[in-house]
């Protein structure tokens, strides 16, 4: 004979174990992302000092070799000013925008990719 409420209790705990494992691979996903942001973001800071200090060492060197304390400076501040204008020009750019967007796509959505990779095999 049909057992109907061990079948609606059988579905009932399929469902919630479904449901669990779709939050635990958002959860996994969501802390994946996270960490990449976060790391991202880490890395991003230590280039920006780097490239403070050979901006500085840069100057320095220029403004011994010109023999003049501020042409150094003037020299470097000309040379991130000519980076600008060409950022400035250039901001348009279908290409360079979906270079930028497919670069920060794959650094940080990465967890997907790997699964995919995984399934396949």
């Amino acid at each position: 004979m049909l057992k109907i409420p061990e079948m609606i209790q059988t579905i009932k705990s399929l469902i919630e174990t479904r449901v669990s494992l779709v939050k635990q691979e958002i959860q996994d996903e969501f802390v994946g992302i996270l960490s990449r942001i976060i790391l991202l973001t880490v890395i991003g800071s230590m280039l920006l000092l780097v490239f403070l200090f050979l901006s500085l060492s840069l100057a320095f060197f220029l403004s011994q070799v010109t023999k003049s304390p501020y042409m150094g400076f003037l020299l470097v501040a000309l040379a991130y000013f000519l980076v600008v204008l060409l950022m400035v020009l250039t901001r348009d750019s279908l290409q360079l925008q979906k270079r930028t967007e497919d670069l920060l796509k794959n650094f940080i959505f990465q967890i997907k990719k790997k699964k995919e990779e995984n399934n396949d095999e």
